[in-house]
């Protein structure tokens, strides 16, 4: 479980490094002396490649849980078969038990 807090974490971190680099990017295109067009189209373009790294993020994050639940789904399985085992079990020595007793009165 701390393995998934990290990568959640480092996600996290990158995330806010790509919008801190969106926004650092787009400052530096106002600041910068080109004509009103030419900034927009660069803030356009910007935009647009900020939103797919989001879209790979996201996708990337979804592939990330549903691999958590499966390994999840799975543990829980192998627990609820050693469970159940352990009752099979308990119930077969009990009922040895009950035969033993039966036979000594």
């Amino acid at each position: 479980m701390s393995e998934e807090c990290r990568s959640s974490g480092v996600g996290g971190i990158l995330l806010a490094f790509i919008a801190g680099a969106a926004v650092g990017g787009g400052l530096a295109l106002l600041a910068a002396p080109r004509s009103g067009e030419e900034t927009r189209h660069r803030l356009t373009d910007l935009a647009d490649e900020t939103r797919e790294k989001l879209h790979e993020m996201t996708e990337e994050a979804e592939a990330h849980v549903r691999e958590a639940i499966e390994e999840g789904r799975e543990a829980l399985m192998e627990k609820r078969e050693m469970v159940k085992a352990a009752v099979e079990a308990g119930k077969k020595a009990m009922e040895e038990e009950r035969g033993k007793h039966a036979k000594s009165t």
